[in-house]
Order: structure tokens, then sequence, then C-alpha cells
């Protein structure tokens, strides 16, 4: 979400006449684009923060941005602490950085952390930073209403809205203009994109019968997209469980081009934790959603978000979340120790009780699990023929491409005469934790 919203404020600031550079001593001006999700990301800008210290040293004009989600939580306290900040700019302010700019000629320091219940941006052209050419992401919605109760995003990036389908579409298809191959669906909750045609997002149960009848979920939009090109492949990310509903699983199947993977974070493997997460399901009830997934496309893969500690869980609760990486068996996971956020309702409601060392423990655990699992997921594919897309040179080896397939597993293969955005089958010859390795078959 960062990576995109970066690209919108680069086409924002190019329509002023400001150009971007991979030297950052050559800039003028720096923007740090910022995320609260977990106190770690936090430190590391608070980091980059000291190190920008040289450059405004060297550089009495240099001009240094927060923006995003950490700004909008922290807002006046970023420039009280961090004397170099001159800007700050909430994740719905982007149109306002030049004005921003022009502030701070004035020599004043500028703020706006306005949150918006209309704003998407669908009418920028993102500015493709550092693009491989290949893939490329598309925001279809922003902010969120879910509320969990660890999660600070619906406070820093407030309600949630989707974007009109036609610019969506738009966008997928200049994309496709421009050679690329694969795009992704970005929101901090695809499934519960909707789109009626007026103002901030209604639950479809709350539109009037001629509302409901014209508007798009995101069944209808993921088919609109697939439908822009079959040669391009389209996925998306991040789905909350409670909203992927059969009518999305049907497309994927219907379409070839639609991979054949679903991002469906847990978070936790016990029913009681679940509920102080306000993740409003149950654990039986996941077990029934993912089930469901399999039962409709039997080769789709699944990953998952886990948090270990959260606030009073018990080592029998623990227990329930290591048994359900065992059932589900995910092809991979994003891992954490849970990080109370200031703010959220578990920093107001609950005590965060479990050690750190605990937390820790749990998470190493938890890790050993799944790598367990993803070592006799990838070993199971030694044999088999998967398409992949092309997207980079090997990081390891110059003579070999780096690509993925429909189930968003890296696939490494030697490079012979093919470039990067061609589709190739590749059988597999061996396995890592994280890759396939293998050939072209001709």
């Amino acid at each position: 979400m960062n990576f995109a919203d970066s690209e919108v404020v680069a086409s924002i600031m190019a329509e002023v006449g400001v150009e971007t550079t991979n030297d950052e001593m050559e800039a003028d001006i720096i923007f740090i684009n910022t995320c609260s999700i977990r106190d770690n990301a936090e430190q590391k800008i608070r980091n980059r923060l000291k190190h920008l210290r040289h450059n405004k040293k060297q550089n009495k004009e240099l001009t240094i941005g927060v923006l995003g989600c950490m700004a909008e939580r922290l807002k006046k306290q970023l420039l009280e602490e961090e004397k170099l900040v001159d800007i700050v700019a909430g994740p719905d302010a982007y149109k306002e950085l030049p004005v921003l700019l022009r502030e701070v000629e004035d020599g004043h320091k500028a703020i706006n952390v306005m949150l918006s219940l209309e704003e998407t941006y669908a009418e920028i052209q993102p500015t493709r930073l550092n693009s491989n050419g290949v893939t490329a992401f598309i925001s279809i919605t922003r902010g969120c209403d879910n509320m969990c109760s660890f999660c600070v995003v619906p406070f820093t990036r407030g309600r949630e809205r989707s974007r009109n389908p036609e610019s969506i579409v738009a966008e997928a298809q200049d994309l496709v203009n421009k050679g690329y191959k694969e795009v992704t669906l970005l929101g901090q909750n695809v499934d519960s994109y909707l789109w009626y045609g007026g103002g901030a997002r209604k639950d479809f149960d709350k539109l009037t019968a001629d509302e409901q009848k014209s508007s798009i979920s995101f069944a209808n939009l993921l088919e609109m997209v697939a439908q822009v090109d079959p040669s391009l492949r389209v996925r998306f990310s991040t789905s909350h469980p409670k909203d992927i509903h059969d009518e999305v699983l049907y497309v994927m199947r219907k379409y070839d081009n639609v991979a054949k993977h679903i991002h469906l974070p847990a978070q936790s493997g016990n029913t009681r934790i679940l509920e102080k997460m306000n993740r409003t399901y149950t654990r039986e009830w996941y077990e029934m959603k993912y089930n469901r997934i399999k039962e409709i496309l039997p080769e789709c893969s699944v990953s998952c978000d886990i948090i270990t500690g959260f606030c009073s869980e018990t080592e029998e609760e623990h227990k329930d979340t290591l048994d359900l990486l065992r059932k589900c068996e995910y092809e991979f996971s994003y891992m954490y120790f849970y990080s109370e956020r200031p703010g959220t309702l578990a920093a107001r409601k609950y005590e965060d009780d479990v050690p750190e060392e605990v937390k820790k423990r749990r998470l190493t655990e938890v890790i050993e699990i799944q790598h367990e699992i993803a070592i006799k997921r990838n070993a199971a594919q030694v044999g088999k023929v998967h398409t992949v897309l092309i997207e980079m040179q090997s990081k390891k080896n110059a003579n070999e491409w780096m690509g993925r397939n429909s189930q968003n597993i890296k696939v490494i293969f030697p490079k012979g005469n093919f470039k990067m955005g061609d589709y190739v089958d590749v059988k597999i010859e061996r396995s890592t934790t994280t890759s396939l390795i293998g050939v072209a078959v001709l």
C-alpha cells in the first residue's frame, strides 16, 4: 500500500515539475512514506531521520517530509520532536504537497493530516517507481472499517471507501498498453470493495434497491479487470475472511489469468483470542472458510498472518494457533509477535501482559512449523510443471531468472533465450523453503 501511495506522490510532484532521483544526496526534497502497523516500523523511520541529519547539513535547503500512517498518528509531535522534519502529511493529503512545500519555502513548518471520506486518488495516474515493467499495483480501496482491536489502520487511514471501477479498469488497460503483464489489486480489505456511484462506502444491505441493482462488488470488479486482457495476470491483496464470498472464488475459477492465491489472515487459532481481537469469526468458522476455498479451488494456495502473544494469550491458546498451522498447511505466512499500538482498542482496554520473551518464543515455534510446512509443500512440486511470469534476474545468479507461478511461489530457472515479461513453463527439479528451482520446458 505504501509503495503504491509513493507512486501517487511521485505523480503529484511531477505535475509541478519535480523529478525523482535515486541519489539521496542529489535530492532537494526527501519524503519518507511511513507505516505504523508495528512499533518496529516506526523505529526504522526514526533511525532513518537520524541518518538524514547528515543530508541536511550538506544541503541547507533540503526539505524533509514524513508522509503516511506515522504522520497521521503522531501529527505535530513529529514536527516538535524531529527538528529536521519540515512537512507532515497524512495519507489523504498528498494532493496538498505542492501547497505544503510553498509554506516551507516561506519559512514555515507545514502539516495536513485531515482524513477524508471520499479521497481515492482515482484520477491520478501513478508514476511507476523503480519499475521492472512487468508487475504493478492498483489501489482499489482506501481505509478500513473492521476495527480489529490490535490494529491502528482505521485511525491512520480512515474510513473505508472504494474507487470508481471505470478508473481501475482504465489503469489496468493503460498498464497492458505499456507492456505490463501482472497487476495486484490493493486494499486493506479488497473483498469489501463496493461501488454504487455515491460517496463513502455503505454495506450492501444498507443500499437502496436501485443502488443494489447497479452496485459493483469485488467479484464483479475482479471479473472486469480479468477481461481487460487474457495475458494480464491479476492478483489481489489483502482479504478478510468474513468478506471473501463464493462469488469471488467462482470468478477465480472461471478466469485462468486470475492468480490462484489468496492471502487469508487468521491472526490466531483460538476463538477466545479471535473474539478479543474483534476478528468477527471463530476458529471453526475460519476453518470452514479455508475448506471452502480448497473445495472450489483445489489448486489455490493460501497464505496467512499470525500474531503471537496477544493480550492474555495462554499456552493452550497458543497451541491452538500451532494446530491451525498444521491443519491448514499454508504455503507461506507473515508471522509477528504482538506489538501494542497506541490508540487502538487493545491499548485502551487490555493489558499487554504476555512477557516479550514469551511472545518471541511462541513466534519462534510458529516460524519453525511454517518452515516445515513450506519445505514439505515445495518438495511436493518437484517433477511438476508451472507457468512462471519472469519478473527479474535472480539475486543469487546472473544467469538465472526469477518469477512467480499462479500460486505466488518464487521459481528460479536458467535464462536461456527468455526475457523479462515472458510466461515460461518450468519443470521443477528441486526446492527450498521459499523457492522452486527448475528448467524451462521447450
